[in-house]
């Protein structure tokens, strides 16, 4: 019997060259598409980016133009650096950064050295006691009235231990009246049923509206 020869291929093998060149094609269009999209979107974002960076520029100079009409016993350096330290700290914490330079007046009227006559310091006004405690909290080194008195410190802290009693009191009237007279006789006046003072709380309102 004879066998039949094996059918044989006629043409010329693929040349292995060829696949290596549609792959590389293949993955230079990838990243042409690749870039395109993300061109995209960042031509398309961009606007948004730039009103942000524009709202937080406004809100900076509106601050900056309030600290400027008081006597905060500060160089002019630092008042802009402190403008922007009041932006950040206070959108870091989800507050309108007015409300807390209505809280800042109420407690200093923006003088930096300000003392009162119970010992609170600085521009928002914390006691030597409660600043030691936060300063261990947030990891921030104490040295008495000299971090009191560095104004960006002050607010940091002051920002931080306001958020912290509207966290505890979930009450933002509460929460001002605790940071006036202090957490511990709010809620032994919540515990008694006692009335709350209003003074405090309801001059911030009146401030940050007029300013």
């Amino acid at each position: 019997m004879q066998l039949n020869e094996p059918l044989l291929g006629t043409g010329h093998p693929p040349h292995p060259g060829r696949y290596k060149m549609v792959g590389i094609a293949l993955l230079r269009f990838i990243r042409r598409v690749f870039f395109f999209i993300l061109i995209f979107l960042f031509t398309f974002h961009l606007p948004y980016i730039d009103s942000m960076d524009l709202s937080r520029q406004e809100s900076i100079k509106e601050i900056l133009t309030v600290l400027e009409k008081h006597p905060t016993g500060l160089a002019n350096a630092m008042k802009e650096e402190l403008a922007e330290i009041i932006y950040e700290e206070s959108t870091r914490y989800n507050h309108d950064p007015k409300f807390i330079m209505a809280v800042i007046y109420t407690e200093s009227e923006f003088y930096n050295w300000a003392v009162s006559s119970r010992g609170a310091k600085g521009l928002m006004q914390i006691m030597p006691e409660v600043g030691e405690y936060l300063s261990q909290e947030m990891g921030i080194e104490w040295s008495g009235d000299r971090t009191l008195f560095n104004p960006a410190l002050n607010i940091r802290m002051g920002i931080y231990y306001l958020s912290r009693l509207i966290l505890d009191f979930d009450d933002v009237r509460l929460a001002l009246t605790a940071y006036n007279y202090g957490p511990t006789h709010v809620r032994g006046l919540i515990e008694s049923k006692q009335n709350i003072p209003a003074n405090y709380y309801r001059k911030i309102f009146t401030v940050y509206q007029n300013l």
